[in-house]
């Protein structure tokens, strides 16, 4: 296969627990063609969505010599040259990502094979996608109004508060109504009322980890990551200072991935990492899902190779189908 990565710039990558690198390892590893560029490198020129990708090799990276990849000469390549285009730039959700998702979109009906799919990527925000499954989450609010939050407070007694469009646990509080500053941090959140926010009541079980679910292809992974808050924090993110240990998944994680795996297929959302706290599901990361190497390290389950396995499959069948038009 000849495949594309759209990530972030390679020197940020961190190649002992980044889930792009396992990937591309993997990919490599049984001998497919692999290509990288970045978000700004896709254009729209003369009516087809080219990208301005480079051919990638890996190298033996040490302490020595930390570079661990080696490039090739800047192509202009139409999308469709790929057998499928990951992409894996990590958030902000912002403004040029949407750029992106609406030239990617439109590179899929030039015949482009785009993992995840762009418009199930911009259909899914990954704090509100929760939504469409209430019988898998806490208690949830979603508003800019202060009175509201201040109600759900009073209710559930100890909340979380959380910007839709952050990553990595940042700016995420833990409230409760007798909180000296509640007044200062809802100010600071909704920005005096002009920015929807969602609050969620405290689940206890968040000292037992965060519970990272990746889904491949509608199937689960059979262990989960748990990202445990170091003491006295609230956030489990491993960005945040979190522990991350791997265990099998719980009935009840079994429950949750089994029913939303199908619906994300339908929605062309081929690798997504569900968070679920202790029964409650909390976020469905849908841009550039992590947790493969700490998964694997820890489980020996190799969760890149089932990557791999599903895209090769997927890129048979879709030859195949062309064969036969």
């Amino acid at each position: 296969m000849k495949l594309a990565f759209i990530v972030d710039p390679l020197d940020s990558i961190k190649i002992n627990k980044d889930s792009s690198y396992a990937m591309i390892s993997e990919a490599i590893s049984r001998g497919h063609a692999i290509y990288v560029l970045e978000q700004h490198d896709i254009a729209l020129v003369d009516n087809q969505v080219i990208s301005n990708a480079r051919s990638l090799h890996l190298k033996s990276a040490s302490q020595y010599n930390p570079q661990w990849y080696e490039l090739g000469h800047a192509e202009k390549l139409s999308l469709t040259t790929f057998d499928a285009v990951l992409m894996r730039k990590d958030p902000p959700f912002d403004s040029e990502y949407v750029y992106s998702t609406y030239l990617l979109e439109l590179a899929e009906t030039q015949g482009a094979l785009v993992i995840n799919s762009p418009r199930g990527i911009r259909d899914h925000n990954e704090k509100l996608a929760i939504a469409k499954f209430p019988q898998f989450i806490a208690p949830t609010l979603v508003t800019s109004r202060t009175a509201l939050i201040r109600e759900f407070i009073t209710i559930h007694r100890i909340a979380i508060l959380k910007p839709l469009d952050s990553m990595g646990g940042t700016s995420i509080f833990q409230v409760s109504e007798s909180d000296a500053n509640l007044s200062v941090i809802l100010e600071i959140m909704t920005q005096y009322e002009t920015r929807t926010i969602m609050v969620q009541r405290y689940i206890p079980e968040i000292t037992l980890g965060d519970k990272r679910i990746l889904i491949i292809d509608g199937e689960a992974v059979p262990y989960a990551l748990a990202r445990v808050p170091k003491p006295g924090e609230t956030r489990a993110n491993l960005a945040a200072g979190g522990i991350g240990k791997t265990q099998p998944l719980s009935v009840r994680d079994q429950e949750i991935a089994a029913f939303i795996g199908p619906e994300l297929v339908k929605n062309g959302l081929m690798f997504v990492g569900l968070d679920v706290i202790g029964d409650y599901l909390t976020e469905i990361n849908v841009t550039s899902p992590t947790g493969i190497q700490e998964i694997t390290k820890q489980s020996g389950f190799d969760a890149a190779a089932m990557i791999i396995d599903r895209i090769e499959a997927m890129v048979n069948k879709r030859k195949q189908a062309n064969r036969h038009i």
